[in-house]
């Protein structure tokens, strides 16, 4: 029975997958949509793409996840921050200030500073670019 419903929604979903999306112009001069083609107006197919990043130095396996335990108001966090982005380093970044969940995970770490960051069962405290790329690449 779970192999069922579990077919049936994925056949659901990949209806989806194909669906159009038509724009036109209604006589006001205000583009409309809608996932039907309507009769009476001239509309055009829109080419809908999917929302996914993917960055070009990730591997085709899962990478292992890249953790980091911060606060909005820390200056080595916002430097963390702006590498990763810069690398194409995907990450999660929790507040441990706004997450209580957080917080207790990165006392289970045994935190002591921020930022923390966690990744493959290793723990780095504070951040600069040298110590994080030998730290990373291990």
């Amino acid at each position: 029975m779970k192999i069922l419903i579990l077919l049936a929604g994925l056949l659901l979903f990949s209806s989806n997958l194909n669906s159009k999306v038509y724009k036109w112009t209604d006589e006001n001069g205000k583009a409309r949509y809608s996932d039907k083609k309507p009769e009476s107006k001239q509309a055009r197919a829109l080419d809908i793409k999917d929302n996914v990043y993917k960055s070009p130095n990730i591997a085709s396996k899962p990478a292992a996840k890249l953790v980091m335990y911060s606060t909005s108001w820390c200056g080595y966090c916002k430097r963390a921050r702006k590498y990763f982005r810069k690398n194409n380093i995907p990450y999660t970044d929790y507040d441990i200030e706004k997450n209580t969940k957080a917080k207790q995970r990165y006392n289970k770490l045994g935190g002591n500073g921020v930022p923390l960051i966690h990744y493959k069962h290793k723990k780095m405290t504070g951040f600069s670019e040298a110590k994080f790329k030998s730290f990373y690449k291990n």
